[in-house]
């Protein structure tokens, strides 16, 4: 957690919670207005855990089309769509022992958010980061061993209420729930954060 800057109470006790995160293998959900450092904290976690040596892989799901986003996720075989002239490993695959970082996760479609509550499911009897999915276009389950992490600067519990975000797919990632706070909540960080930007 070198990375980040900052010594005010507000920082001090975000970290706090997640160095406590990075130990537990269970999904973590960072939530913090746009420029928080919510990436910065996923990196984090999952360089003070023991996935430390296993991939991070980060996806933007505001990014890319919603038709787009199950392939990069789930990967794809050839000829599964138009333009699919090979098969493609998805994000779950290559994040296999690591950790996948799923950005602006509070922005995905009702039918990706169905899709992802599936595979975040994991089997019985299996630990809390086993994953089972299918490629785009394959019938075949895969599995792979992924520790969640998704970020948003949405509020998802009005988003919930509003019947815009699945309650049963918070709750399996708010398993760990990290709050980032803004700026103006830590001024006293300011010629911290000016410092480093300067050098």
């Amino acid at each position: 957690f070198e990375s980040i800057i900052g010594q005010s109470q507000a920082i001090r006790l975000a970290v706090g919670r997640a160095q406590k995160a990075a130990i537990r293998d269970v999904p973590v959900l960072v939530l913090g207005e746009t420029g928080t450092g919510k990436e910065l904290f996923a990196r984090a976690i999952h360089a003070a855990s023991h996935r430390k040596d296993g991939p991070f892989v980060a996806i933007n799901c505001a990014a890319m089309p919603k038709d787009l986003l199950e392939s990069e996720l789930f990967g794809h075989a050839k000829g599964a769509f138009t333009g699919a002239d090979k098969q493609r490993i998805g994000a779950f695959e290559y994040a296999d022992g690591g950790t996948l970082f799923l950005d602006e996760f509070g922005e995905c479609a009702p039918e990706m958010q169905a899709k992802l509550l599936r595979a975040l499911q994991p089997p019985p009897g299996k630990g809390p980061c086993h994953r089972v999915f299918q490629r785009l276009g394959e019938s075949k389950e895969r599995s792979s061993n992924v520790r969640i992490v998704a970020a948003t600067n949405r509020n998802l519990l009005k988003d919930i209420r509003e019947n815009l975000f699945r309650e049963d797919l918070y709750y399996r990632l708010a398993v760990i729930t990290l709050k980032l706070p803004p700026l103006r909540e830590r001024r006293t960080d300011i010629p911290l954060l000016a410092e480093a930007l300067l050098e």
